[in-house]
């Protein structure tokens, strides 16, 4: 005759014990079982285990999640262009700005070391203190020169900082794409990077710059810049204009009803056709020219 012990929790393993066994007496029978229930389960714990190698390999997978995550949320492109005192300003200009009404402007507006009769078709109201003008064009003040001080000093001020910034922007080296499509921009969808072009850049239809809202982007552009009529430059993934500049030696202009996005870092003019709109800044060495215009500075 036998007896039957079976081990708890649904495993598979019967202990059988002689009959001869069942005159011992009850603690030695349950020490052996215990004793067999314990190498079972020490038999089982072992082949559920997972191995050194797995644990290694889980390991290294966690890790290489980890690296990815910290390299998306990374900012790609080139490093900010500091605009000191120039980024105050939604135009700035040396040569003068003229408007051919009605313009809506977003900030300020200034010239130096012109006067401020370089500034035309603003309509501009005194103050009594004499430092700066209004405009019904522009939500914001008007800076020159030719104000009361302070102001000649903060005007001087940012157009040096407007220089700086120029050289900066147009000096960075290594960069990421040179001469992408041969300058003819339109259709394209541009990651952030340092782009380099030796001649001049043109939009026959609509951009696209797509990255995130702490990436950057910096064209430096050996000739000119312009967009068609009715064309535009469009951000996604959560791009943001503040974060791109387009460094410019010659002229730039924006076609009738097109919209441009970024901070304008010209060496020369820049020219706004009727019905034209840009989310930026428009910060250049000679003379900005508009034509119901919408220059919305960027938050």
């Amino acid at each position: 005759m036998y007896q039957h012990f079976h081990l708890p929790h649904g495993l598979h393993s019967t202990i059988t014990v002689p009959a001869t066994d069942t005159s011992k007496p009850l603690s030695q029978i349950m020490l052996r079982c215990h004793q067999h229930i314990l190498a079972v389960c020490l038999m089982v714990a072992v082949l559920l285990a997972p191995s050194a190698e797995a644990k290694a390999k889980a390991t290294s997978a966690k890790a290489g999640q980890k690296s990815i995550s910290i390299l998306t949320l990374l900012p790609q492109g080139p490093g900010t262009v500091n605009l000191g005192t120039a980024g105050d300003f939604a135009i700035l200009a040396k040569a003068g700005v003229s408007t051919v009404p009605p313009s809506v402007i977003t900030g300020d507006v200034g010239v130096s070391p012109i006067a401020q009769t370089a500034m035309t078709g603003f309509s501009l109201i005194g103050n009594p203190v004499g430092t700066y003008t209004t405009s019904a064009q522009v939500t914001g003040r008007l800076y020159a020169a030719s104000d009361i001080a302070p102001t000649p000093v903060k005007m001087t001020a940012a157009v040096g900082d407007m220089e700086i910034a120029y050289t900066d922007a147009a000096g960075r080296v290594n960069p990421d794409y040179v001469e992408h499509m041969t300058g003819a921009l339109g259709g394209a969808t541009l990651s952030p990077g340092l782009y380099k072009f030796g001649t001049s850049v043109g939009f026959a239809t609509d951009c696209t710059l797509s990255g995130s809202p702490d990436d950057t982007w910096i064209f430096q552009i050996a000739g000119d810049m312009s967009i068609t009529a009715n064309k535009k430059i469009l951000l996604a993934g959560g791009a943001l204009a503040r974060n791109i500049v387009w460094v410019v030696a010659g002229k730039t202009e924006y076609g009738a009803g097109s919209h441009f996005e970024g901070i304008i870092l010209g060496a020369t003019s820049a020219e706004f056709f009727t019905g034209s709109t840009i989310n930026g800044r428009v910060l250049v060495q000679t003379a900005v020219t508009l034509q119901q215009t919408t220059v919305t500075s960027p938050a």
